[in-house]
């Protein structure tokens, strides 16, 4: 553990210096005159405070009068930035690059902070942007731009469960290069994936990795330099869809199945696609999804205001992929409300019942 007097060098951004003072988990460092805060797991000790001790002493038993030219050499002292040289492995000359999430505590996933890392694990110096926007926006919004050195994991960020709707979908773009030496040329990389949200809520979507001591969620950005595959959208596919979603506007609406009930009180949607429209000739899954959500928002819109009132959304067990969907929903747009599964006896697994 580093200690008042160390001589460190950041984990995870360039530079260093001698710590100053340390207050709970925060290392005062002083960089060339300036202290900068940092948190002291940040910190790797490059010299004991004894060491420098040790060496200032020795230096000082040295000294020997010098002539005008040699006291200029003598008096230019290293930077407490300069790094030493890259190790590099011969696996190193593939890029590997893990974007992971991990929970400060994973036995409260609802409350808990995340902790977002970049992992480097190559020659390579990564000049990068990590980039996110919600599905419904229309442009990215920048969340880090930076370098990250060669094997080095570099903190991202803090996020919380307010931040996940806004982060539907991730991009990175990154160009690797080395500094001071000659090196292979790599491509420049963009990859954009979609982020499963709901997962930071499940326990099970946690997994142990090898650059981590907790279980995190993992993105596997590059592994062995082939990037992670892309999305390829095919346009006649899209025009496709576009003209079936256009037919099912003109036809005459259905609404939301009401059962005969034995209970007045409680409204119950089918959300089952068959129910909503006549075809889905044309459609893709996700087309279909976008369209039961469409009718669970509708749903949910026009009783926000009758508090007590009970709803229950058919949506089958099938692969739980409606289930999830509809669960972010509640986790985010429709917070405060009561859910639970509905009545086993008259819906089976397939259902679930929101109380406004």
């Amino acid at each position: 553990m580093a200690k008042v007097g160390d001589r460190v060098r950041f984990l995870n951004a360039v530079g260093g210096g001698i710590i100053r003072k340390i207050e709970g988990n925060i290392a005062y460092v002083d960089d060339d005159g300036f202290e900068t805060p940092t948190l002291l797991r940040e910190c790797v000790v490059v010299a004991s405070v004894e060491e420098t001790a040790k060496k200032v002493a020795l230096t000082q038993d040295a000294v020997q009068p010098v002539t005008p030219k040699a006291t200029a050499t003598a008096a230019a002292p290293k930077s407490d930035k300069e790094e030493p040289s890259v190790e590099e492995t011969p696996e190193g000359e593939k890029l590997n690059v893990v974007l992971a999430y991990e929970p400060a505590e994973i036995k409260h996933l609802n409350t808990t902070t995340f902790d977002v890392y970049l992992v480097n694990d190559s020659n390579y110096y990564l000049y990068f942007t990590y980039l996110a926007r919600a599905d419904e926006d229309e442009g990215w919004t920048t969340r880090y731009a930076g370098i990250v050195e060669p094997n080095i994991q570099v903190f991202l960020e803090e996020i919380n469960g307010s931040d996940l709707p806004s982060m539907d979908r991730i991009a990175v773009q990154m160009i690797a290069f080395k500094s001071d030496r000659q090196f292979k040329m790599k491509s420049p990389i963009a990859i954009e994936t979609s982020l499963d949200t709901t997962k930071f809520f499940k326990l099970h979507c946690f997994h142990n990795n090898v650059y981590f001591d907790k279980e995190v969620i993992a993105v596997e950005l590059v592994t062995n330099d082939v990037p992670r595959k892309r999305m390829v959208i095919d346009s006649s596919r899209i025009e496709e869809g576009i003209k079936a979603k256009k037919a099912v506007d003109r036809r005459p609406a259905k609404r939301p199945v009401q059962k005969k009930q034995q209970n007045p009180d409680i409204i119950e949607v089918d959300l089952h696609i068959n129910e909503l429209i006549d075809s889905t000739a044309g459609l893709s899954p996700a087309d279909i999804l976008n369209l039961q959500i469409d009718e669970f928002r509708k749903v949910m819109d026009a009783n926000l205001k009758k508090k007590g009132q009970k709803i229950v959304f058919i949506h089958g067990k099938g692969e739980g992929v409606l289930r999830s969907a509809i669960m972010k929903e509640l986790n985010h747009r429709y917070k405060g409300h009561t859910v639970q599964d509905a009545s086993f006896r008259e819906y089976g697994f397939g259902a679930t019942q929101v109380t406004i």
